[in-house]
């Protein structure tokens, strides 16, 4: 697993902890999964958000690489909240508002924000969902690696 270290601080610590959040979530550690969720929560929302907006969107893109409908992205939630729900609380609406927020699809104002601490409940459990069998890390370091360059073509 990567330590992340030539990573900004503020990016180091996000990658972190959502690879604890998401590992735990795998792993249906009650426990574990809690700490994670209190030390992602902690972090900047919008920074946290991006990162793992952007782990959705690419799992979603190689899901449904010809593109998705709305009967994909209902699916999708359909099943990330059964799966989530079957060993811990789950707010559909959170998810919704992931997935789509992710996709580019929802704009978020100050009333349909999601509070930080839901927001670091519910990505890693979306995540997990989402996954299958495929390295949470090495996916989390493309999604930051994208997240790189379009900031430096925003210079």
């Amino acid at each position: 697993m990567s330590t992340w270290r030539h990573l900004p601080p503020a990016a180091r610590a996000i990658a972190v902890a959502s690879v604890d959040a998401v590992e735990a979530a795998r792993a249906k550690d009650d426990v574990a999964f809690t700490e994670a969720v209190e030390k992602l929560g902690g972090l900047d929302p919008e920074q946290t958000g991006r990162v793992l907006g952007a782990v959705v969107r690419m799992l979603l893109e190689e899901r449904h690489p010809d593109g998705l409908d709305g009967d994909d992205i209902r699916a999708a939630l359909e099943h990330a909240v059964r799966a989530a729900g079957a060993w811990r609380d789950v707010d559909p609406q959170v998810m919704v508002v992931l997935l789509v927020g992710a996709l580019g699809i929802h704009e978020t104002d100050e009333d349909a924000a999601v509070p930080p601490r839901a927001l670091a409940t519910h990505a890693p459990l979306l995540i997990d969902d989402l996954l299958g069998d495929r390295s949470f890390a090495s996916l989390l370091t493309r999604a930051l690696a994208e997240i790189e360059r379009g900031e430096l073509q925003d210079f």
